[in-house]
């Protein structure tokens, strides 16, 4: 039996043909050779991260708990010298000695050094910076990580409130990060991070005083890293959101007293060891700005600058909500 291909049929043959020739000749091996790339520029992204972690003299204020713990895990792992910052003294051996303790291939040699002061104290700070620089000669990476929170209303906190959650959360860290920024600009290098908050770049009712320190933060930081750039010093801002810590359980209320709720919000937050490697990644690779949130504070985010008046009558109504909840 004899069959006949039509000139249609035929050319339709040929051209399934060229095209399967072209995807075998060029498409796959182009697919693989861009992957190749990709695992390459990966893999050169992490040795320059590894090389510009380890060694580095490294101070991580409030390290005794939280995110700062885990930060103080994370950068001991990479290599890092550190200097752990904090109020308790017992807490911070604690720490050195889990620190040491920790076992693997690449074991860090260099026991953290510790410095006990409290960043709301401005003139403690001062000395504990002269007193790293005297130890470790220099800083190549400072984390801003100590802060406080706080929840209440406007009307019924104190002034008092407002300037403690300020001098913990923005005094503190630009006092210390001016009193150590002199030796950088010297060296013409360094690197300083401050861990502010999605409430840097929005405020939420109730939150007054805490939203307030870190939008402060932010304009401090954001100033900063325009105006030393000129010295090779980068400045990396990191806004998280809701983080498991004891952040929510140490926040200060109107009267200055202890909250000591665990928000439910914070309970389902992100682990701090989570948001740690994020600022490892972030410092590895030098980056200016990082926000560690979920969906809905990044949407947050965009709708209080895209559509402000949708962003202020969803706050309204949150307050009113909480206000309702809490029977005031």
């Amino acid at each position: 039996m004899i069959s006949f291909l039509s000139p249609c049929g035929s050319r339709k043959t040929a051209e399934k043909g060229k095209l399967m020739d072209f995807t075998s000749t060029v498409i796959i091996p182009l697919l693989f050779g861009s992957l190749g790339i990709f695992a390459l520029f990966r893999l050169l992204q992490w040795v320059r991260m590894r090389t510009y972690l380890q060694e580095a003299v490294v101070v991580i204020t409030g390290a005794t708990s939280g995110l700062g713990k885990e930060c103080a895990k994370a950068f001991h792992a990479a290599g890092s010298r550190l200097v752990l910052c904090g109020r308790d003294s017992e807490k911070l051996k604690g720490l050195v000695q889990e620190l040491c303790a920790v076992k693997n291939h690449r074991k860090n040699p260099h026991e953290p050094h510790t410095v006990v002061f409290d960043l709301s104290d401005t003139k403690a700070v001062v000395n504990a910076a002269e007193e790293i620089l005297k130890a470790l000669g220099h800083v190549d990476i400072l984390i801003n990580n100590a802060g406080i929170s706080f929840r209440g209303t406007i009307v019924d906190t104190g002034l008092h409130v407002d300037k403690k959650v300020m001098e913990t959360n923005y005094f503190g860290p630009i006092a210390l990060t001016k009193a150590l920024l002199p030796s950088m600009i010297k060296r013409r290098q360094g690197h300083i991070v401050a861990i502010s908050s999605v409430q840097g770049k929005i405020s939420i009712p109730f939150r007054s005083a805490y939203a307030a320190s870190k939008h402060a933060t932010q304009a401090f930081f954001d100033c900063l890293r325009a105006e030393v750039e000129q010295y090779d010093i980068e400045v990396t801002v990191v806004s998280p959101g809701y983080i498991q810590t004891n952040l929510s359980l140490n926040a200060v209320t109107a009267d200055g007293s202890r909250y000591g709720v665990m928000d439910k919000t914070t309970a389902e937050g992100q682990t701090a060891a989570e948001v740690a490697q994020v600022v490892l990644n972030a410092v590895g690779q030098k980056k200016k700005e990082v926000l560690v949130a979920g969906l809905t504070p990044c949407l947050a985010v965009y709708l209080r600058n895209l559509c402000p008046r949708l962003f202020f009558t969803l706050m309204a109504s949150k307050a009113k909500k909480e206000r309702k909840a809490k029977g005031s």
